[in-house]
């Protein structure tokens, strides 16, 4: 496929088909996606591959925590998990939230489930001392992440980045055996869409930029010669 026909096209993948995703196919998606940068070049992702189902059965057990305050934050018209913004939501009308089978089910039911994660040791947070919440480490794995769904996409299969599971890190890091320096960045389900999108809604160039300062802006599309 065209680089941007994928990069327009590759949507959030939930609903699978049965078709299998063979190791083959996976190999190559992800011998694409490790191209991805990351800080130094020191590539601090690593992947652990899961097919199991008793496996993925205790992944939707530490999802549905998380996944339950998020809808339950939701619901009352709340940013869930707001790092700006305290929750008035209470823990007892978190108990009582349900979780969609649109969170769960992609773990269940696609044809394998990435858990992707990064060594913490090799990032360079150089927004740890600020106080607000830390994003700049991320840079050395979200491109990967991103990667995989591209190279997926460009070889017929889907999935979304998912990251409940992360409010539960210390079951997750033991159901799979992962070490103390690396952190949990995201799950990502891989399988055959039921239906691949087309066509997605995104905000346009001008919502997005300010030019010189952030009262400047926008960038207007000019015509190439």
């Amino acid at each position: 496929m065209d680089l941007y026909d994928v990069m327009r096209t590759t949507a959030a993948v939930r609903e699978f088909t049965d078709d299998p995703l063979p190791d083959s196919v996976l190999h190559t998606i992800l011998d694409n996606a490790r191209f991805a940068p990351s800080g130094g070049n020191r590539q601090g992702t690593r992947v652990v591959i899961v097919r199991d189902a008793a496996t993925r059965a205790r992944l939707v057990e530490i999802t549905e925590p998380g996944a339950r305050r998020y809808h339950a934050q939701k619901r009352v018209g709340e940013t869930p998990w707001s790092a700006l913004v305290p929750s008035r939501v209470t823990d007892e009308e978190v108990a009582v939230t349900p979780v969609p089978a649109a969170v769960t089910e992609p773990i269940r039911k696609a044809a394998v489930v990435l858990v992707m994660c990064v060594d913490l040791s090799a990032v360079a947070a150089l927004d740890k001392d600020l106080d607000r919440v830390g994003v700049v480490a991320g840079a050395s794995v979200y491109p990967f992440v991103w990667n995989v769904l591209l190279a997926a996409r460009n070889e017929g299969f889907g999935g979304t980045i998912t990251t409940m599971a992360v409010a539960q890190e210390p079951a997750l890091k033991e159901l799979l055996g992962i070490p103390d320096q690396y952190a949990v960045a995201a799950v990502v389900p891989l399988g055959k869409p039921v239906k691949q999108l087309t066509r997605l809604g995104r905000a346009e160039v001008a919502e997005l930029t300010h030019l010189e300062h952030w009262e400047g802006g926008p960038l207007q599309e000019l015509r190439r010669a």
